[in-house]
Parts: structure tokens; C-alpha cells; sequence
């Protein structure tokens, strides 16, 4: 009797993912091999692929390590697979550039160099996706927490734990919050929120595009207007090409474009000509764009878009962005009344109502103690430590007996520690001598705060003002040292370094590589 005809045997998928894990390590070397060429003169300023490639190298080796301890559960996963099939494709593209356009690739502003461009970009940002939902080497993509707190209900709703879904998905589950347009604006959104172009959408991805269109509840009505419709948009430019793209505007003072910012992900980066035909860029601190672009028109730096001599307006997002509530309740009223205080009043300067949220911990301060603390490069919340990734307006309404669908806010972490809050405040401003306790002692000049076009009203004062005495304060000693507060130092370009090919990958998403967000 003649033996059974075996089928084809199906090979696992982990046993593929491994294979092509492989290839794509393989793959990454060869491409190193070929941007490195010295003929090739790529300018050392992000996206920079001699430092992109091995990083990405070095943290994939590091995913294949961690692996053996979890078994097939991270290549039987939906989103490895996708990322390295992405990561193929993306090696196959830029080498392909070079084999086909042998001569157009080594010069400088060609179209072939503008492609290599881009896809140094969308590495750039497959990158910092995989150290943000792989830190360490581990798969952290079902408990990575979102910014907005709004997104961060609706994507855990939506899709539980997982950390990747299609762009069918997603534009279905999207529009039942936010109604998607068919046809070219949805088309258009999936260019947007498709950060490395694989046709699906991350939860890292949708973290960064409602960062940057906040606030939640016009979420999309905000991308409209900045992102589709405005003419200063710029989609995959990088810093560079914003400097070359503003040279034809040197002679118009105001003419201005903004993008993302490529290793500050979630973040715009808006560049603009000063009125000496300079170009400089600078990365708007903790509020939306178009308040940014409101508040640069106001001042002067913002009027022509892309050179244009039409500047849309964008007050209707700012009143469409009104302020969040927050009642107090029965027992927050009483707690505050046993200490001979209010719940509205700021904790830290004793003097003005909070106003403004934190986020994503959710602490409430006034302006300008968030100001001033940010001044003295904190970048964490001075009551929690936690990193500062934005904030909002809110107002607090007086304690009514009844007052019902409005927000209660657990303000008891405000008490935790406001003296020590303000003898940190004081050591930071002291002098160059004395580290804030709180942050790095030595920061990248990425997390520096970047330079803000000047303040014509405001004259720059020295740099060694004394912060008031956390100890005894006054109304007027506060308010005059706030108002007579110096700039923000500029930051100094930190030179580059080369970057080994086995050296340990730095979390770009964490800030990485620097950007020169400075002016030039």
C-alpha cells in the first residue's frame, strides 16, 4: 500500500518572524554600509541615518534576547510580525535608491535625495515606536498609557490591550467618536496618523496625533484646519529643508511653516523669518498649536504662511477649546476650610486661584508657578515628579451645596508637599552652582527649553535673579519678581558624536538624538 501524499507543511509563524528578523539585521548592515559613504555627505542634524540604523539594530538584537524568556507570545503577536515586514520593505526601498539612481543619490537636492530623505524620516520614526513599546526589549504595547487621558479611555475601550490595529480598524472605531469623511479626507488622515507608513495604526501613532491636534474634543475638526487646510503645514520636512524652504522668504520678516519635530515626537516645531531675515525654529511649550499661531500673529512672527500673504484664522478652535470645570465637592469644601484655605487657591505661591491641569497626572496649579517652574528646566509635575507632557485651562467653580454634572477634581496630592515644592523652586534659581534635585544632571540639549522669539515688551534681564524666599512671601514681592523674571536661557548645540554600530540604543522617543531646534 502506498504511503499518504503529505500536505505542505505550514511553518510556524515564529519560526518565519525569526527568519525574517534575521534578514532585516542583515539588511540594516548593508544599509549602514551604503549611507556611510563619505561621498555621500549626509549633514549630521536628525534624521540622521548613520546613527538611526545601528540604533535600531542594537535594539532589535535586544528584543531577539529578551524573547527567549517569553516564548512564541511575542512572535505570535500581531505587531512584531507587522514591524518587520515594514522594516524589510523600508531597507528594500533605500537600497533600492542606490542601485537604481547610482548618481542622482550622491547629489543634493535631487529627488532621489529628497526619497532618502523621507524614508530616514519614517525610520526615524520606527524607531522611536519600537524603544516606546519594546523598552528594554519587552513588549509594553498593552500597557503603554497615552497622553490625553481622553484618548487613553477611548483606545483601551476600543481595542483592549493591543497595541496595533488596521487603518479599517481604526477608521471604523474612530468615527464612532470623531465621523470620519470618506474618500480624500479620510485618506488624508491616515497619511497623517500613519507615522511609518505600514497601513496600520499604533497606539504610540494615535498617542502623537492627538497630542498634536488637541484638544480631544475637536480633535479632528483641529486637524482639518492646521493640517489639511492651512498652507504653513509642512509634512515630512525636516529641520534642514525648513531652513533651505524659508531662504526664499528671507526678505519677507514673518513668513513662517511648521512641522513635526522629528526626536520630539508630539510635539511642532514652527520655523519663521525674524525681521533681520534670519530663519529661526523654536518648539511651542504646553499649548496647542493654533493658540501658538494665534499668539505669534498677535506678536508679530507669525503672518505669512509659507511666504502667502492670506493667514487663516484660527480663533474659532480657540473658542471651540473652552475651559474644563471642576466643582468642588462637600468634602474637599470642609477639608480646606479646617486649614484655613480654599481648594481654588494655588498651593505653591498662596496667591492666585489654579487654573490650569497638568497632564497627564492631573495636578492643578496657577500659571504662573507653572511658568516659573518650567523656567528652571523642570520638566517633571513638582508634586508628583511625573513628566510634564502638557497642559490645560481649567476653572474652578465656588462650592455650591448642589451642582450637579460638572467634574470632581482629587486635588488631596496638591498637599502633599508644597514646601518642599518651593525650596526646590529656590535652589534651581539660585545660582549655576546648584542642581535642581529633581532633574537630570545632565541634559540633553533636545530637552533644553528651546529658544521662543523674543518679547519686544519684555527686556531681557540677568540671569541671576533670585527666586523669592519660599519662607515669606508677599503679594507685591511675588508679583514683581514674576514680572521682572528672566528669559529662558537658549540651549547649546551639544556636538554630535558617532554612534558605534554594537553600542546600546538610546531611547530616541526619550529624547535621543537632538534636534537643533535653535536658530541657525
Amino acid at each position: 500500500m502506498a504511503a499518504p501524499l503529505l500536505g505542505p507543511t505550514r511553518i510556524p509563524r515564529w519560526i518565519s518572524a525569526h527568519r525574517s528578523l534575521d534578514k532585516a539585521l542583515q539588511g540594516l548592515a548593508k544599509l549602514q554600509q551604503l549611507v556611510s559613504q563619505p561621498q555621500l555627505g549626509l549633514r549630521n542634524s536628525p534624521p540622521y541615518l548613520p546613527h538611526i540604523l545601528p540604533q535600531t539594530h542594537q535594539h532589535l538584537r535586544l528584543i531577539r534576547e529578551q524573547s527567549w524568556t517569553c516564548g512564541a507570545q511575542l512572535w505570535e503577536g500581531g505587531y512584531f510580525h507587522v514591524f518587520l515586514s515594514n522594516l524589510l520593505e523600508k531597507i528594500k526601498q533605500a537600497t533600492r535608491l542606490f542601485k537604481r539612481d547610482k548618481d542622482e543619490i550622491f547629489q543634493e537636492g535631487s529627488a532621489s535625495r529628497r526619497n532618502l530623505t523621507k524614508l530616514s524620516l519614517i525610520f526615524s520614526h520606527m524607531l522611536a515606536e519600537l524603544q516606546a513599546l519594546f523598552p528594554e526589549g519587552r513588549d509594553h504595547g498593552c500597557t503603554y498609557k497615552l497622553n490625553k487621558p481622553e484618548a487613553q479611555i477611548f483606545w483601551r475601550e476600543t481595542w483592549e490591550g493591543r497595541s496595533l490595529v488596521s487603518w479599517s480598524e481604526f477608521q471604523e472605531g474612530l468615527h464612532r467618536v470623531h465621523p470620519i469623511d470618506p474618500g480624500p479626507m479620510a485618506i488624508a488622515l491616515r497619511s497623517t496618523i500613519d507615522l511609518t507608513c505600514n497601513g496600520h495604526i499604533s497606539v504610540f501613532e494615535f498617542d502623537i496625533f492627538t497630542r498634536l491636534f488637541q484638544p480631544w474634543s475637536t480633535l479632528l475638526k483641529n486637524w482639518t484646519y492646521l493640517a489639511v487646510t492651512h498652507p504653513g503645514y509642512m509634512a515630512f520636512l525636516t529641520y534642514d529643508e525648513v531652513k533651505e524652504r524659508l531662504q526664499a522668504y528671507a526678505s519677507k520678516p514673518g513668513s513662517y511653516i511648521f512641522r513635526l519635530s522629528c526626536t520630539r515626537l508630539g510635539e511642532w516645531a514652527i520655523g519663521y523669518v525674524t525681521d533681520k531675515g534670519n530663519i529661526l525654529q523654536t518648539i511651542p511649550q504646553n499649548k496647542p498649536l493654533f493658540q501658538a499661531l494665534i499668539d505669534g500673529h498677535k506678536e508679530g512672527f507669525y503672518l505669512y504662511p509659507d511666504g502667502k500673504n492670506i493667514n487663516p484664522d484660527l480663533t474659532e478652535l480657540m473658542e471651540a477649546s473652552s475651559q474644563s470645570r471642576i466643582q468642588i465637592s462637600q468634602e474637599q469644601f470642609e477639608l480646606y476650610c479646617q486649614v484655613g484655605s480654599t481648594f481654588q487657591l494655588c498651593k505653591i505661591c498662596a496667591e492666585n486661584d489654579k487654573d490650569v491641569r497638568i497632564q497627564p497626572c492631573g495636578h492643578l496649579l496657577c500659571h504662573s508657578c507653572l511658568s516659573t517652574w518650567q523656567l528652571s528646566e523642570a520638566h517633571t509635575c513638582p508634586f508628583c515628579r511625573c513628566k510634564i507632557w502638557g497642559h490645560e485651562d481649567i476653572l474652578i467653580d465656588p462650592y455650591k451645596e448642589e451642582n450637579p454634572g460638572l467634574e470632581e477634581e482629587d486635588d488631596e496630592g496638591d498637599l502633599e508637599d508644597v514646601e518642599s515644592v518651593l525650596q526646590q523652586l529656590a535652589l534651581m534659581r539660585k545660582g549655576s552652582g546648584v542642581q535642581s534635585p529633581i532633574s537630570s544632571p545632565h541634559l540633553d540639549a533636545e530637552l533644553q527649553t528651546p529658544p521662543v522669539p523674543p518679547r519686544v515688551s519684555r527686556p531681557q534681564q540677568p540671569n541671576n535673579s533670585p527666586l523669592p524666599n519660599p519662607a515669606y512671601q508677599t503679594a507685591s514681592s511675588t508679583h514683581h519678581w514674576l514680572q521682572q523674571r528672566p528669559l529662558p536661557n537658549l540651549p547649546q548645540e551639544s556636538p554630535h558624536s558617532s554612534v558605534p554600530w554594537d553600542a546600546a540604543a538610546a531611547p530616541l522617543f526619550a529624547g535621543g538624538l537632538p534636534e537643533p531646534e535653535q536658530p541657525s
